[in-house]
């Protein structure tokens, strides 16, 4: 009998850091002894960057455009830590769906049996989360990714796109669709920051799984084309992705959530920034505003 391959899905509003968090999980769950593989379903097929020293892979349907079939040698790349990545890329600019790219490299990996044949504990699919139908929704729909879990920051057009990403989740849980693992509350420095997340969390009925403080050690390893788990392996940060991927790795009750209609959001963000307004005009002290 098989063992039971652990598939995640990690999506995010574009810029939010989606990408970086994704990275820094899978080189933690490698650092933990789990054999990972990362997918990016992004079309900049930038997602396995910091994990392959700064280069760019050759992409799933790139490939597939130029040879009519893929091995798996030609699009699985081994990062650091040993984590395998996979990019499934996009159209051609300005030709076709963006998911297509998705749908396709799942197709070919699941032909190919790269996970069976690698004895991979994880996967990991990195998604764009603004928009969560069609192609980009596939992880969700068509279950292949178990858990869901979403990285926003109390930015407003984060915590929509999360919420844009509950309604989806919630529309395909009746049919066999992924459930929601959590929020990974990113770029969480100031009180109000925390504070506002949190209560998103409470008004959607999930449950925040870390906070990800704002850190220069994430920036210097960029620079180097690095995840902070390589560049900086005794780091603070470092310590709080171990943290986070040890939680992902051992997650198993993901649910379902429950959305706020757009009026309901647009209210309920109206009344965080009546609250900060007070905050800092002086009306009210921090501690009693948040």
């Amino acid at each position: 009998m098989s063992k039971e391959i652990k598939q995640i899905a990690i999506y995010g509003k574009g810029g939010i850091g989606k990408s970086t968090t994704s990275s820094n999980i899978s080189a933690a769950l490698a650092k933990l002894g789990y054999k990972v593989m990362q997918v990016g379903c992004d079309p900049k097929s930038d997602s396995t960057n910091t994990l392959r020293g700064g280069t760019y892979i050759p992409t799933v349907l790139d490939t597939l455009r130029a040879k009519g079939k893929v091995t798996a040698d030609e699009i699985i790349f081994t990062g650091a830590g040993g984590v395998y990545c996979v990019e499934a890329g996009g159209p051609a600019p300005g030709v076709g769906c963006a998911g297509r790219g998705i749908i396709t490299a799942v197709e070919q990996l699941k032909q190919l049996r790269v996970f069976e044949n690698l004895d991979i504990d994880i996967v990991l699919y990195d998604v764009l989360g603004d928009v969560v139908c069609g192609g980009f929704a596939v992880p969700i729909r068509e279950g292949i990714a178990k858990h869901v879990f979403t990285v926003t920051s109390s930015d407003f057009m984060a915590i929509y796109a999360a919420n844009n990403l509950f309604a989806g989740i919630k529309k395909y849980s009746s049919t066999g669709g992924a459930l929601l693992g959590g929020i990974i509350a990113n770029s969480i420095n100031a009180p109000y920051s925390r504070a506002i997340v949190d209560d998103f969390a409470a008004r959607t009925q999930t449950q925040i799984v870390e906070y990800v403080p704002r850190s220069v050690t994430v920036t210097q390893a960029e620079l180097q084309g690095k995840t902070v788990i390589e560049a900086a392996p005794d780091s603070a940060q470092a310590q709080v992705y171990l943290e986070l991927a040890e939680k992902i790795a051992k997650h198993t009750d993901s649910k379902t959530p429950n959305p706020m209609s757009v009026e309901e959001l647009h209210q309920w963000a109206g009344s965080w920034a009546e609250k900060l307004l007070k905050i800092e005009t002086g009306e009210v002290a921090p501690k009693d505003g948040i």
